[in-house]
């Protein structure tokens, strides 16, 4: 396997940090949304900032152009479900990327089958079967292409064992890139 380019180490990387940050904060947790900006772009442009920044970062930043600083957004427009929120948000230039998490239930294919079309219905349904996974998901993306993926289910909630790669949930990723055009 060929070594990933900078910027996909660098989005995997902050997409890995926003994971374990969430983490911390425990399950049953609201939708974030983080703009992913260049640091040295960002400190170029608010040279004050260093003084927040670990000196970690600093450090990381410093030696690695393509280091991405994540900034999460507060109060959040309002609205209904994560398509409309998506949909409704559009980033500055001064924005590389974006990244969002949200937790979701899923059901194995043959279970999936099964469920009632009726809304409420196919909520009870999902809800009380066996088989159902809690998982968070993150997913964020770059302006310039790349796309990173990280899923922890509640069954397994280990670093160790947060799945990851650039195209583990395809329509999340698309729907990411959309805020970025």
């Amino acid at each position: 396997m060929s070594e990933p380019t900078p910027a996909l180490a660098a989005l995997a990387g902050s997409v890995r940090e926003i994971e374990q940050h969430v983490a911390e904060a425990g399950w049953d947790g609201p939708v974030r949304v983080f703009a992913l900006v260049r640091t040295q772009a960002m400190l170029e442009t608010e040279p004050g900032l260093a003084a927040q920044l670990d000196p970690e970062v600093l450090a990381a930043a410093t030696s690695d152009p393509a280091h991405l600083t994540s900034v999460e957004q507060e109060e959040l427009p309002a609205a209904p479900d994560l398509e409309t929120l998506l949909a409704g948000l559009s980033w500055p230039s001064t924005v590389d990327g974006m990244a969002v998490t949200i937790e979701r239930v899923v059901l194995p294919p043959a279970a999936e089958e099964a469920m009632p079309q009726d809304t409420d219905a196919a909520l009870e349904y999902l809800l009380a079967h066996p088989e159902r996974q809690d998982v968070r998901l993150v997913v964020g993306a770059l302006r310039d292409g790349p796309s990173w993926c990280a899923v922890r289910s509640r069954a397994n909630d280990t670093a160790e064992q947060v799945g990851q790669g650039p195209d583990l949930v395809p329509g999340l990723v698309a729907a990411v890139r959309s805020t970025l055009d």
